[in-house]
């Protein structure tokens, strides 16, 4: 049960940890306009979103681009982040498809150099790999080595892509780099692990990013989530939990919605759509903050 519970708090982070060298392919020419022929809050500018073949990656990345972004998806399995591109690109958008290992800085610096190359800038970052590690377990009963990797591994991946976009931003100016995290950043549950202490740490990286990079005109925001019920993971994790219960899914579902000031849980969609304004020049004044898109679970 334990184990289940810890599965339904990391999943909704699902995106394919990128693996491998650079492999790009050319991006539709245009994008299609806003809806109601109005230009998207991120028209003409260029985002690279990794961990892209995951679902909350691709829910992002598709929200990107619907407001105007060229997307470049970088992600673990090349034909995933292809079939997004293509996607997108068929839909009236821009994406880009590339194979980057977002824990190697040889492969990030290579594939940013190449967008670069191809775009010109970057003024979007997006980490939206996903978490590793055992949970279920009081950290009493955890060996070390069980806690720390997850914790070293979120705040590797995340550091090497922030500061590797960093690094061409300064030269514009302006940027936004974004991570996202899971509502046990703040409050804790048994059986966590290291997830929660991940969390925190991303938070935590963010908040030092922003007051290094801020006099650049760069602004970095982590958005904090409590788990999306449309995200395969986070499903399948709470059909688990109704069968054990003894209830449906639709009772269990409820059962954690109950606990949120608006009695649901947040869709991948609200998710995308705080990053897109996180991302955008309307949040010009928001850095080193984390949104809440919790439904209320947590009161900031």
């Amino acid at each position: 049960m334990k184990a289940v519970e810890a599965a339904s708090r990391r999943e909704f982070i699902a995106g394919g940890a990128a693996v491998a060298v650079p492999k790009m392919t050319a991006a539709a020419p245009a994008t299609k306009a806003a809806p109601g022929g109005r230009n998207g809050l991120l028209e003409g500018k260029v985002a690279v979103v990794y961990g892209a073949a995951g679902a909350m990656g691709s829910a992002v990345a598709r929200a990107f681009a619907r407001e105007g972004a060229h997307v470049e998806l970088a992600g673990r399995t090349f034909e995933k982040v292809q079939a997004l591109a293509t996607e997108i690109s068929e839909d009236g958008g821009s994406a880009s498809a590339a194979k980057v290992d977002a824990r190697d800085p040889e492969s990030i610096a290579m594939h940013l150099d190449a967008v670069i190359a191809a775009r010109g800038r970057i003024d979007i970052s997006f980490n939206l790999i996903g978490l590793d590690g055992p949970q279920g377990q009081s950290l009493t009963a955890m060996a070390v080595k069980d806690v720390v990797a997850p914790v070293e591994g979120a705040v590797r991946t995340h550091f090497l892509t922030a500061t590797a976009a960093a690094r061409h931003m300064v030269k514009q100016r302006t940027g936004v780099i974004l991570a996202l995290t899971a509502q046990v950043a703040r409050k804790p549950y048994t059986g966590s692990g290291g997830f929660g202490v991940a969390c925190s740490a991303i938070e935590g990286l963010c908040r030092q990013l922003a007051v290094d990079l801020g006099g650049d005109g760069i602004r970095v925001v982590a958005l904090r989530s409590a788990g999306s019920p449309d995200a395969p993971g986070v499903s399948a994790a709470i059909g688990e939990h109704a069968r054990l219960a003894g209830v449906t899914r639709e009772q269990f579902e409820a059962r954690i919605a109950e606990k949120t000031m608006l009695k649901r849980m947040p869709k991948m969609a609200e998710v995308a759509s705080a990053a897109v304004l996180m991302a955008s020049d309307r949040a010009s004044a928001i850095t080193a903050a984390v949104t809440n898109v919790t439904c209320g679970e947590i009161a900031d």
